[in-house]
């Protein structure tokens, strides 16, 4: 039974380099080629919004922790 738990591992690889093509072949047939650039785009600035949030948070976490030292 342990020797089947352990050989479970392969569920979280990474897909290698066929999985990865497959994926985006997907991809492209659901989205298209023109919607792809916009799709890239949102994810873009989804991922700057949440650094500048994350970027903000570590300001008033270090402006409280300076007026607590002083």
């Amino acid at each position: 039974m342990i020797q089947s738990v352990l050989n479970c591992n392969f569920l979280f690889a990474m897909p290698g380099g066929t999985e990865l093509l497959f994926i985006l072949a997907v991809i492209l047939l659901f989205f298209g080629g023109k919607k792809i650039p916009q799709l890239m785009g949102g994810i873009g600035r989804g991922i700057k919004e949440f650094n500048e949030g994350k970027d903000h948070v570590k300001k008033e976490i270090g402006k409280d922790l300076n007026k607590k030292e002083k």
